[in-house]
């Protein structure tokens, strides 16, 4: 498990080097990670379920992959690797 997870971590540092996210990128990236971040606090605090909390973060998640283009196929194979 641990070699999985020191491959994957090697791996995505080296894609993320490989392809350097543009100002719109990572305003994108910046904005899912407030959506994530804001649906797990509502969640914490109980003003909302687990599976509303789960469609904020997919939402984010489809902002972040829309931002990424076509880059994102290749982080996506990894993410389903790692997990």
């Amino acid at each position: 498990m641990k070699k999985i997870i020191a491959f994957a971590s090697a791996a995505a540092l080296g894609l993320g080097v490989a392809a350097c996210d543009s100002p719109a990128e990572e305003a994108a990236e910046e904005e899912a990670e407030a959506m994530e971040e804001m649906a797990d606090d509502m969640e914490d605090a109980g003003a909302i379920t687990d599976e509303q909390a789960d469609a904020i973060e997919a939402a984010a998640d489809d902002i972040e992959d829309a931002a990424e283009g076509d880059t994102d196929a290749m982080s996506e194979g990894m993410e389903e690797a790692v997990n």
